[in-house]
């Protein structure tokens, strides 16, 4: 791979709809896009998948910015490119920050991909040409809201739905879903807003059948998460608290959940993600792919990387419209019948729009390799 140069865009998008977590309510979103050129003038596009306040990692906007800047491009840099899965090791000096080397890995598969004229999926080893996709809802202000966004996703043909959850909106909300909507693939996740004390009062949820509760305890804890699996039927997922290959291995072998979420962000990339997922193939543990409320970029790349033949459960990977009015790619993601149908197209497989690109651009630098 002889690469040129590398291009940053900083973007900021609205989403349609306020999105609300234990952590908080966001509506805007601020994000980088890479653009990585090849001396033939060929591009390969990654995005960033940091918010703008440390609240899901201690990563931000600005850290990714200055991390992308000052150490990783200089390393891209450093010597010729074979193979993304190269990345994994060039980046290991430079400790955590997973997403932004995750967002210059990205551009690197989808150049690498493009160079050897091959959907992306392909290159990850991927074997679906349609993938299953879930939705994920956040808190609402009452059970009827809650309910009603449900009953319109289903009818747009999802396959699974998440809900939001935290100490005083948990256990009644998911009784009055599960009253309503008795038989549908749900799941609740908590974004770390229990600790192990609250353990009897999660236990509840078991009467209700749920696919799984992601993280319920400490981003950064596996033991109390392994207690509490011991303790309670409904499956433990983890999110936060698996950033690495090591971390998915140890959380395994200790029985700290049941089901991994993987994150291309969350643990580093596309390389890293392939790592866990070869590994919970052999130990038979599920997985699935997550969001961050990705633009159009990282989306494409949350669909090829679902193309895994472990990716069991639907994904975060909606619709463009579930989150933007207008997406930076065409054609936009579609769901229909609850599948998203991969594209062949080489490298993420959608095209750049490049109209939205410029309108959401707030900043722009070209850094020469």
């Amino acid at each position: 791979m002889d690469l040129d140069h590398i291009i940053l865009r900083k973007l900021k998008m609205t989403l349609r709809d306020p999105f609300t977590t234990s952590f908080g309510s966001f509506i805007d979103k601020e994000f980088f896009v890479i653009e990585l050129v090849n001396v033939s003038g060929i591009s390969g596009w990654g995005e960033s998948v940091a918010f703008s306040s440390p609240w899901y990692t201690e990563e931000t906007v600005q850290t990714t910015e200055h991390m992308m800047k000052d150490f990783l491009i200089p390393l891209l840099g450093q010597k010729p490119i074979h193979h993304p899965d190269e990345i994994l090791e060039r980046f290991a000096p430079i400790r955590r920050n997973n997403m932004a080397k995750a967002a210059i890995e990205g551009a690197v598969w989808d150049l690498y991909a493009r160079e050897h004229n091959q959907p992306l999926y392909k290159s990850l080893g991927g074997e679906k040409n349609k993938i299953d996709v879930g939705i994920s809802i956040g808190i609402q202000s009452s059970p009827d809201e809650l309910i009603k966004k449900i009953g319109a996703f289903l009818d747009q043909g999802y396959k699974r739905i998440k809900i939001k959850i935290k100490p005083g909106k948990d256990i009644d909300v998911v009784k009055a879903v599960r009253d309503h909507y008795p038989d549908v693939p749900l799941m609740v996740d908590a974004n770390s807003a229990y600790t192990l004390e609250d353990s009897q009062h999660l236990k509840q949820l078991d009467d209700y059948n749920l696919l799984m509760i992601e993280q319920p305890l400490s981003h950064d804890d596996m033991i109390d998460h392994a207690v509490l699996q011991k303790q309670i039927k409904t499956p433990i997922c983890l999110d936060e608290s698996i950033n690495s290959f090591e971390d998915a291995r140890k959380a395994i072998d200790i029985g700290a959940c049941k089901i991994i979420n993987i994150k291309i962000g969350r643990v580093g990339g596309l390389t890293v993600s392939k790592k866990i997922h070869d590994y919970c193939a052999k130990r038979a543990i599920p997985v699935w792919c997550g969001g961050m409320l990705e633009a159009g970029i990282g989306r494409a790349h949350n669909i090829a990387l679902t193309t895994l033949s472990q990716f069991t459960l639907p994904g975060d990977t909606a619709g463009s419209s579930r989150y933007w009015t207008q997406d930076i790619i065409t054609p936009e993601v579609t769901v229909k019948n609850g599948e998203i149908k991969v594209p062949e197209e080489p490298g993420i497989g959608y095209k750049i729009n490049w109209d939205a690109l410029e309108k959401f651009t707030v900043s722009e630098e070209k850094i020469k390799l």
